[in-house]
C-alpha cells in the first residue's frame, strides 16, 4: 500500500477506522500523520513505536489500506452529491443517505437512479407520454384501490404515430417505466444482492465438447456449492474454467423467493387485475433490470475474496521462501544440471562473487564423466569450497549422485544441497542479469543465480519477479494489479526485517530497503564502487540524493560490518546511539563489548533512559540487539536428504517413506519435492491426524518434511502424498 501525501484526513474518518479495526483514535492519527510525513510502514513499525502505541506492520497496512478506501469512498460521495445537486434533485434526506453510506456499491445504488443513463425502454416510453399513466397505475396501488379497467383506462393513451396502437401498448410503456424505478431502488438491490451472495448457488458443468477424463476440471462436470460455503481456490477454478470454455457457469437461487419479496415491498393493492400487472411488472424489474446487474456484483465480491485469500497464499509462501535460513557466505558452488549440454558450474567466493566458470559433462559417456570428475576435484580443492548447490531441475538426480560420487574421494567434503531453481531461467535473460553479468552466458547466469539461492537466498530472489518463483495459486487470475502491491510489500516487509549488508548488497536488494528509491541505491552502489567500503552509516549522507529523511528511513535497516562504529552492525537506529553509549558508560563497559554484559543489560532500570522521543518499547528492542549484535533473525539453515536410487516417479513404491521439501503451501494441502523431478501433493486431509482449516498453520514452503507415498499415477504425472503415521527422521 502506497500512501498519497496529498490525501487529506479527517477527524471522523480516523474515529471511524480505529473503530472499525478495534484501535485508539489517537494510534490512528498518529500512524497516518507518520504516514503522510513519507515514513514507510517497516520504519514506523521498528521506529516509532512510541507514537503508534505499538502498531505493527501488518495493523499499519490494514490502517492504511482503510484510510485510502474511505478517503477514495469520500470523493466518490462529492462527486455524486455535486452531480445530483445539479439536477435540483438533491433532498436533505438523500444528501443523509449518501454522507452515511459506508460502501462503495451502495453509494452507486443510491446514484443508480440519477445516473445519465442511455436509452431505456422507459425512457421511450416517457417519450411517448406515457409517465402519466404509470402515476395513475401507482395511485391505484393501494389498499382501498376500488375495482379499475386496465384496458380502459389505457384507452386514452393510444397513440398510433408513437406506435402505441393497442391498450396493452401503453399498459407495456407504463410497466417499462415502473420496472425502471423499482430496479433503482437502493434497498431492494441491496437486500437482494445479500440474499443472492448469502442463499446463491455455484452450478457449474463441463460442456458436452469434452468427454468425461480428459479435462483438468473434472471435479466440476456437475458441480452445485453454496456461493459462501465455495473454498477460494475452487472459485478461482471454476472462473478459469469458464474463461477457457471448458465449463458453463451460473449463480442458481430461488426465483419464487425474489418475487415473493419484491411483491411484498410493491404490491399493496387487493384487486386482482392490478395484482397481476404489478405481479408481471415486478418479474420483468428483476429479470431484465436487475438480475445481471447484482449476479456480476456477486460474483465480483467472491471473485474479490478468492483473490484476496490467494494472494494472501502467495505473501505467505513468498515470505517464507524469501526468509529461508541462508547456508552463508561460504566459498560456494552453483550447478545448473543438464544431460547433453552438460552441467554448468559456477564458482562463488564468501561474498557472492563470481570467480570461474566450466562447463562439465558427467552424463554423456564414461570419459567424459571421469574429465568432470576431475574438474570438479580440482574446483573444489583449489577455491576450498565449503558448499555445493545444485538446481533441480533436468538432470537434477543424476548430477546429485555424480558430485556425491566426487566428495567420496574428497578428504573434506563440502555440503551438498538440493536447490529449488524456480525462476533462475526468468533471472538469467532478465536486465537485472545482463546488467550484473553483460559478459557472460545465460547458462552461466542461471548457475550463479542457484549458487546466490543457497547463500542468502533473500539477497538473490528479490532480483526475480515472484510470479516466476513457483509459489503461488492461479496467480494469473487474480487482480494483476492488487497482487503486485502485495508481493513487492512482502518482500519489503522480509528485507528490512532481516537488514541488509550496505557493503554487498546489490541494487535490487537495496531498493527494497526502507526510504531507499532505485535512483538512491544506483547512486549507493555507484559511491561504493568510487569510494571503496562504507565504514560507517554517516557516509550514507555523501551519497547523491540521499538527504536527511532518506537517512532516518533507511539508516536502521543497513548494516556495516567490521566498520568504525559497532552499532552500525546492529539493528540499533542512529539516533539513538547517544543513549547506547550512556548505558556502556553506565555499565563500565567499552562500546564494543557491551554485548558480553548481558547479565548486567537485563539488570538495567530502562525508565532512567527514557525520553520524550524514545520510550520503553524502543529501549528494550535496543537490548535485544545488545545481547546479540549483527544476528541474523532467519532460522537455522537446513536441508532435505533426497533417498538413494529414488530419481523417476517409475522409482516410488506405495508406502514409501521419504524426505522431501515443501515447494508450495496451497488451500487444499501442500506440495512436496521428493526428488524425482515432480512434486507430490499432500492434500489436506493427510496433513495430520486431526483437523487442519488452513495448511499454512501447519506447513511453510522450505520446510523439510517426512511423507509416506500413498498413490502414483504415472501417466498423469500426479503423486499423492501424507504426513500421517510417518517414522521421524
Amino acid at each position: 500500500m502506497s500512501f498519497n501525501p496529498t490525501e487529506t484526513f479527517t477527524p471522523r474518518l480516523e474515529t471511524r477506522i480505529a473503530e472499525e479495526l478495534s484501535l485508539g483514535v489517537s494510534q490512528v492519527k498518529s500512524a497516518l500523520d507518520l504516514l503522510q510525513e513519507g515514513a514507510t510502514i517497516p520504519f514506523i513499525a521498528r521506529y516509532r513505536k512510541e507514537r503508534t502505541g505499538g502498531l505493527d506492520e501488518i495493523q499499519l497496512r490494514e490502517l492504511g489500506e482503510r484510510f485510502h478506501y474511505l478517503t477514495e469512498l469520500e470523493k466518490r460521495k462529492q462527486t455524486i452529491l455535486d452531480a445530483i445537486a445539479s439536477q435540483d434533485q438533491l433532498t436533505p434526506e438523500l444528501q443523509a443517505k449518501i454522507l452515511t453510506c459506508s460502501q462503495k456499491n451502495e453509494l452507486e445504488d443510491l446514484y443508480l437512479p440519477y445516473k445519465p443513463k442511455r436509452r431505456t425502454r422507459a425512457t421511450l416510453a416517457r417519450e411517448k407520454g406515457l409517465a402519466p399513466l404509470a402515476q395513475w397505475l401507482q395511485s391505484q396501488n393501494t389498499p382501498p384501490s376500488p375495482p379499475v379497467q386496465l384496458l380502459s383506462a389505457a384507452q386514452d393513451y393510444l397513440n398510433p404515430e408513437q406506435g402505441i396502437e393497442q391498450p396493452e401498448d401503453a399498459l407495456q410503456g407504463a410497466a417499462d417505466i415502473l420496472a425502471e424505478g423499482v430496479a433503482e431502488q437502493s434497498d431492494y438491490r441491496a437486500y437482494l444482492r445479500d440474499y443472492l451472495s448469502q442463499k446463491g448457488v455455484f452450478v457449474a458443468k463441463i460442456k458436452k465438447d469434452y468427454p468425461p477424463g480428459t479435462t483438468k476440471f473434472e471435479m466440476y462436470r456437475d458441480y452445485r456449492s453454496p456461493l459462501n460455503k465455495t473454498a477460494p481456490h475452487n472459485i478461482l477454478a471454476l472462473l478459469r474454467g469458464e474463461t477457457e470454455g471448458i465449463l458453463s457457469l451460473d449463480i442458481d437461487y430461488d426465483e419464487a423467493f425474489v418475487q415473493d419479496y419484491l411483491e411484498e415491498q410493491e404490491i399493496h393493492t387487493r384487486h386482482p387485475e392490478l395484482r397481476q400487472f404489478y405481479q408481471g411488472m415486478l418479474k420483468d424489474a428483476f429479470k431484465r433490470l436487475m438480475r445481471t446487474s447484482l449476479l456480476t456484483e456477486v460474483r465480483g465480491q467472491y471473485k474479490s475474496f478468492a483473490d484476496r485469500e490467494s494472494i494472501k497464499t502467495f505473501e505467505a509462501n513468498l515470505r517464507h521462501l524469501l526468509l529461508a535460513p541462508p547456508a552463508g557466505m561460504k566459498p560456494t558452488l552453483g550447478i545448473d544440471p543438464g544431460f547433453r549440454t552438460g552441467c554448468k558450474v559456477a564458482v562463488l567466493d564468501q561474498t557472492g562473487q563470481f570467480v570461474e566458470y566450466q562447463a562439465i559433462f558427467p552424463h554423456t559417456g564414461e570419459q567424459k564423466r571421469q574429465t568432470a570428475a576431475k574438474t570438479l576435484q580440482r574446483l573444489i580443492t583449489q577455491y576450498q569450497i565449503e558448499l555445493i548447490a545444485i538446481g533441480n531441475g533436468t538432470a537434477s538426480r543424476e548430477t546429485d549422485a555424480f558430485v556425491g560420487e566426487v566428495l567420496a574421494t574428497l578428504p573434506q567434503k563440502p555440503i551438498k544441497v538440493m536447490v529449488n531453481e524456480s525462476g533462475a531461467s526468468v533471472y538469467s535473460a532478465s536486465p537485472v542479469a545482463i546488467e550484473e553479468f553483460p559478459d557472460l552466458d545465460i547458462t552461466v547466469r542461471g548457475a550463479i543465480s542457484i549458487g546466490r539461492r543457497l547463500q542468502d537466498p533473500l539477497a538473490e530472489l528479490v532480483k526475480i519477479d515472484p510470479k516466476s518463483i513457483g509459489v503461488g495459486q492461479y496467480q494469473h487470475d487474480v487482480d494483476q494489479k492488487l497482487l503486485k502491491q502485495k508481493l513487492e510489500e512482502t518482500i519489503e516487509s522480509c528485507v528490512n526485517y532481516v537488514g541488509v549488508d550496505l557493503n554487498t548488497a546489490s541494487k535490487q536488494l537495496l531498493t527494497f530497503v526502507s526510504g531507499l528509491t532505485p535512483t538512491i541505491a544506483q547512486n549507493i552502489i555507484t559511491y561504493r564502487n568510487q569510494n571503496g567500503a562504507f565504514q560507517n552509516r554517516q557516509q550514507l549522507l555523501k551519497v547523491s540524493k540521499l538527504g536527511p529523511k532518506a537517512f532516518e528511513l533507511c539508516a536502521g535497516f543497513l548494516r556495516i560490518r567490521n566498520g568504525e562504529n559497532p552499532l552500525d552492525n546492529t539493528a540499533v537506529h542512529p539516533e539513538s546511539y547517544g543513549i547506547v553509549q550512556q548505558i556502556a558508560k553506565d555499565l563500565q563497559l567499552p562500546l564494543e563489548n557491551i554485548s558480553q554484559g548481558t547479565s548486567q543489560l537485563h539488570r538495567l532500570d530502562l525508565q532512567r533512559y527514557v525520553t520524550p522521543e524514545i520510550g520503553l518499547p524502543t529501549l528494550q528492542d535496543i537490548l535485544k540487539e545488545l545481547e546479540k549484535p549483527g544476528r541474523d533473525p532467519r532460522d537455522q539453515f537446513q536441508y532435505a536428504t533426497f533417498k538413494e536410487g529414488i530419481q523417476e516417479i517409475s522409482d516410488l513404491e506405495t508406502g514409501m517413506e521419504l524426505e522431501g521439501v515443501i515447494t508450495n503451501v496451497v488451500n487444499f494441502g501442500a506440495f512436496v519435492d521428493i526428488g524425482v523431478h515432480q512434486d507430490g501433493l499432500v492434500h489436506i486431509s493427510q496433513m495430520a491426524d486431526h483437523f487442519v482449516s488452513d495448511p499454512k498453520t501447519l506447513v511453510k514452503v522450505g520446510q523439510v518434511v517426512r511423507v509416506k507415498v500413498l498413490e502414483v499415477d504415472q501417466k498423469l504425472k500426479r503423486i499423492s502424498l501424507s504426513m500421517k503415521a510417518v517414522n521421524p527422521r
